[in-house]
């Protein structure tokens, strides 16, 4: 069975202006290192994009990776975790992946479940889900429930995406 690694990232704007993966996306790195020493993947799919035009948080991904040899894939213009998962599936499909493991922390479990498991999925991906077991900080759980009200209209436009990209 032909399996994958999946990390999307998480970045925030640091106190000289610049963009860069939160300490919280290097353990998600580290995880899927470790992950990726138990599982042989065929590849390690980075994404994540930068908002200011520099490296994105799939690059710095890549750049801080110390895990095994294996191919390392960047997507780098994904926003959200619904571009995260649309976008890291046609990658997924080319390299002839069955199952997906994806890499998350705990407060981004259910929007991460609901966008890479249903994606996935419908185009035959098996997907787990191994979670970062850190203490979230407090504005990530305000965040993910601020994000609850736009799952619906961000799964649609994931949906769209990727059948415009069949045609």
């Amino acid at each position: 069975m032909v399996v994958a690694v999946v990390v999307p990232g998480h970045g925030a704007v640091d106190l000289d202006g610049e963009y860069r993966i939160t300490r919280r996306c290097r353990l998600l790195v580290a995880q899927a290192e470790k992950l990726a020493g138990t599982l042989s993947p065929a590849a390690v799919v980075f994404s994540g994009w930068s908002p200011n035009g520099g490296p994105s948080e799939a690059e710095q991904m890549k750049r801080a990776w110390e895990g095994p040899a294996v191919e390392l894939v960047v997507e780098p213009t994904a926003r959200t975790t619904a571009e995260n998962a649309s976008r890291t599936l046609p990658l997924l499909l080319e390299r002839g992946v069955e199952r997906a493991a994806v890499v998350c922390a705990a407060p981004h479990l259910l929007r991460s479940r609901l966008f890479f498991g249903r994606l996935y999925r419908s185009r035959g991906i098996a997907t787990q889900f191994h979670i970062l077991r850190t203490p979230p900080p407090l504005a990530s759980v305000a965040w993910e429930l601020a994000a609850l009200p736009l799952l619906p209209l961000q799964l649609r436009a994931a949906r769209a995406e990727l059948d415009r990209g069949r045609r």
